[in-house]
Formats: C-alpha cells, sequence, structure tokens
C-alpha cells in the first residue's frame, strides 16, 4: 500500500476556493482503481498538543493499493483539470509519498 500526505498552501484567503474545486473532484478520484481513501482535511480543534496548519493550509490524505495506481491517478484527466483550475491559487505544494514502516 502506498500512503500519501499532500500538504497544500493557499494564498492568503483563497483555501475555500481550492477546497471546493477538490471537493468536486472527490467522487472521480474515489472511483479510480486502486483507490482506498482520499479526503481533504482541515485543522480539529483539539487541544494544545496539536500543531496547527492555519487558515490557509489544508492536507489531503491518501491511501493506494500500489505504486501503479498513483500513478495513474497522478496523470488522470482530472487532475490535470483540476491542477489547472487551482494553480494560480496555490502559494505552496509539498506531496509525501509513503510506504509503510513496519
Amino acid at each position: 500500500m502506498i500512503h500519501v500526505v499532500a500538504v497544500i498552501t493557499a494564498k492568503p484567503g483563497q483555501r475555500e476556493k481550492i477546497l471546493e474545486a477538490a471537493r468536486d473532484n472527490l467522487a472521480a478520484v474515489r472511483a479510480e482503481n486502486g483507490c482506498i481513501e482520499y479526503g481533504p482535511v482541515v485543522d480539529a480543534e483539539f487541544g494544545s498538543f496539536q500543531t496547527p496548519l492555519g487558515p490557509d493550509t489544508f492536507m489531503v490524505i491518501e491511501k493506494w493499493q500500489d505504486a501503479a495506481a498513483l500513478k495513474a491517478h497522478a496523470a488522470a484527466p482530472h487532475m490535470a483539470a483540476y491542477a489547472k483550475k487551482v494553480k494560480d491559487l496555490i502559494a505552496d505544494r509539498q506531496i509525501h509519498v509513503l510506504s509503510e514502516a513496519e
């Protein structure tokens, strides 16, 4: 299994516009072959031990069956359309592709 944590920082005040585009894309992504989990997340109010992302940042938590599924996801037409829609709204993007360490 491949895990992905994408950290997306919007330009100031633009996070909700990016999240709207991401939500519009959820059904298409979740229908992809090999998608186990895919969804955007924002800060929860959970106490003093958390490190907040802040008002302009969110993460996308993903799980994919294997590397081939993730590569197909990255090349999917709906992902290209999403990227085009949000490219001018993003200040920074970090994609962490991870494997289990057990």
